[in-house]
């Protein structure tokens, strides 16, 4: 059983540790930690700078001028971090807009007095990365055993999906939609997570963030299948927001739209958070591109028609 005292500051690794069976190591969590239920008594040890529940367009320029101004987007709570005595802290230096990043643990530990927590800080960008991650932070718990057998455990799964998807007549073209206003698709895991789903991503690369989309490209593109899930919003937050991708120019016309081939789905559980339930991200992409084959396991809470 690991000794470890961790503090993780972001949702995706609290549900590595608590996938490879530690929860009771936790003692720190993010203000967006809110899976599994359980992790909900832990202290809070960062929190945004920024207004997020205001409009989709009103947060991007929220973020662009904390970025324009080089401050960090979060901030992390020094004096409770120091009260919780960690011996190990989880954070990340994939994307500096979308959880406390290691600059800003580093900032918190800069008048540290004693001996310095041990800091694992994950930049995952494909797939691959996400499972060698989950080993990584094993190993660093001294767990390394443990981390090796969950990793396995989800590329059998993913592959045997991927092999299931094979058997499709057919590939729909896809787009994934990661921010609204202004729009922008999915990249990192996303575009190889629809490819494995029986897909045909349109538009972000594997391996690299995710691109601006224009608008004019989304529609000359005209998909087959739109997936829209904006980083952090959950379903019901999702149709709030959606007023400004409806009023564009010719979405009525577009084939997905007339077909009746769009789809609400909960980004802030699944598809943004690199951890263990990208293997359920897996399995909604898959219900929605090859409902022949898949069965809506995940309908209503993980994704909902337009």
């Amino acid at each position: 059983m690991s000794q470890e005292r961790i503090a993780s500051l972001l949702p995706s690794t609290t549900e590595i540790v608590c996938g490879l069976g530690f929860e009771h190591a936790l003692v720190g969590r993010s203000h967006e930690c809110d899976f599994p239920s359980g992790i909900g008594r832990l202290p809070v040890l960062t929190a945004p700078k920024l207004d997020a529940q205001r409009a989709s367009r009103e947060i991007d320029d929220q973020v662009r001028e904390l970025v324009r101004e080089g401050l960090s987007v979060y901030r992390v709570d020094e004096v409770r971090l120091r009260e919780i005595e960690p011996t190990l802290i989880l954070t990340q230096d994939q994307c500096e807009v979308c959880a406390a990043s290691l600059r800003d643990v580093e900032s918190a530990l800069e008048q540290w007095i004693g001996t310095r927590p041990q800091v694992i800080s994950l930049d995952p960008k494909k797939l691959t990365c996400v499972w060698r991650d989950i080993e990584h932070v094993a190993k660093a718990m001294g767990e390394e055993a443990r981390g090796l057998e969950l990793s396995a455990e989800l590329r059998e799964r993913a592959q045997q999906i991927e092999e299931r998807a094979t058997k499709a007549n057919s590939r729909p073209s896809v787009a994934c939609v990661e921010w609204i206003d202004p729009l922008m698709a999915a990249g990192n895991w996303v575009p190889e997570l629809v490819e494995m789903a029986g897909g045909r991503n349109l538009f972000g690369e594997a391996g690299l963030h995710s691109p601006w989309l224009d608008w004019q490209d989304l529609r000359q593109a005209d998909p087959e299948v739109i997936v829209i899930m904006p980083c952090g919003f959950d379903i019901a937050r999702i149709r709030a927001e959606l007023a400004p991708l409806l009023a564009q120019p010719g979405w009525t016309k577009l084939q997905a739209v007339r077909e009746q081939r769009v789809y609400l789905t909960d980004g802030n559980q699944y598809f943004n958070r690199p951890g263990p339930r990208l293997l359920e991200s897996l399995e909604i992409l898959a219900e929605l591109l090859q409902p022949a084959i898949f069965p809506a396991r995940h309908e209503g809470a993980g994704w909902q028609p337009l």
